[in-house]
């Protein structure tokens, strides 16, 4: 099989798709691997690394779009939706339920879309896993910063020092990205609060998480905290659906001028009604007094890291796929056809359907 790895061209989005040492082992195994000149670089792979590995690197965007499997990171942008063709398989993260100009290219495209974030083994989503651990803890990296007063913060050092109360952190979501976060927070020395719905959860988070609280979510307990919150993180997750809107305008005005609110699920439209996308370049925006930072692809900051936690998980599914084409590999990895999205002009994944009221088939292997 050809495998195509082109540059990621979404704005500042540094990672790649496939590691070199990932490259040399799909062309010992008799594949063809094609890398854009460049698509590396940002995440410290140059181009010297693919070539050495067997890999061939082409010159065009395009020419890695005209493989049998195409390896991403991000979802294709709009000048990208032309290259995509029904004979071929896109393997990336598509967060589509929040995008219904992207799920109508793909389905007139035809092509077979399987998006990292729906893949499931064992009741969990192996392919998102470490980049919600990523996020997770980029968001209390940032979040402190922004606090800073000269970045438009209310002043609060999360660890407080001595003599002096630590900063005040809630989570919303006790998911992967949300307990990374707490960790990170509680490091710090912040007085952390997580919300979850799930019981069985916050028995495990109380064991595991030391000195974090643990608080049954609703939205009377989220407003009787709101007023006291430095940092607010939304990690919410619904996998494959729009993030449920847990925030309301009117809600935000009870937080102090000049805390911050990190909204980690902004990639699946967000958790809080002023969310918006931003990007590297342009983090932030200020909404009733609070700082929003909704960068939509929050670990291409760590490229390096990013991308190596990125292909230790998907290699094994690229080289299933590589080596015994879409069925076979569906078959050995049971929760690989959960991560189909669109297949044949058709949407086959429910939430997604649902999203953009579109008819929806689930694929069968």
């Amino acid at each position: 099989m050809t495998i195509g790895v082109p540059k990621e061209i979404k704005t500042q989005e540094h990672r790649v798709g496939l590691l070199p040492s990932a490259a040399y082992l799909l062309v010992q195994r008799g594949h063809k691997v094609i890398v854009e000149r460049g698509a590396g670089v940002d995440a410290g792979y140059p181009d010297d690394a693919y070539a050495q590995a067997g890999a061939t690197l082409a010159d065009s965007h395009e020419e890695p779009f005209r493989a049998d499997l195409i390896v991403k990171v991000k979802e294709p942008v709009a000048s990208e939706y032309p290259l995509l063709r029904p004979d071929q398989i896109l393997f990336t993260y598509l967060h589509l339920a929040a995008n219904r100009d992207l799920t109508q290219a793909l389905v007139q495209s035809g092509v077979t879309a399987i998006a990292y974030e729906t893949v499931t083994r064992n009741h969990r989503l192996p392919l998102l896993e470490p980049m919600s651990e990523i996020a997770g803890r980029m968001s209390v990296i940032v979040g402190g910063h922004f606090l800073a007063r000269p970045h438009g913060g209310n002043g609060v050092l999360l660890g407080g020092v001595p003599g002096v109360l630590p900063g005040r952190v809630v989570v919303l979501g006790g998911g992967t990205s949300g307990v990374n976060a707490a960790r990170m927070a509680t490091g710090l020395g912040a007085d952390v609060t997580i919300l979850e719905v799930d019981v069985e959860r916050m028995r495990f988070l109380d064991i595991t998480m030391g000195s974090a609280h643990t608080l049954y979510s609703s939205e009377a307990h989220l407003v009787e905290l709101l007023p006291a919150v430095d940092l607010l993180i939304g990690a919410v997750l619904v996998p494959g659906a729009k993030a449920p809107k847990l925030l309301s305008r009117a809600m935000l005005r009870c937080m102090k001028s000049g805390s911050v609110f990190v909204d980690i699920a902004i990639d699946q439209g967000g958790c809080a009604e002023t969310s918006r996308p931003t990007t590297h370049d342009d983090p932030v925006f200020v909404e009733e007094g609070v700082l929003h930072y909704c960068v939509a692809n929050m670990p291409g900051a760590y490229a390096r890291t990013a991308t190596q936690a990125l292909t230790n998980v998907t290699y094994p599914y690229i080289e299933a796929l590589a080596d015994l084409g879409l069925a076979d590999a569906c078959r050995k990895f049971d929760g690989l056809a959960a991560g189909i999205n669109v297949h044949q002009h058709r949407v086959t994944y429910e939430a997604v359907a649902k999203a953009h009221g579109l008819p929806g088939e689930v694929f069968r292997a």
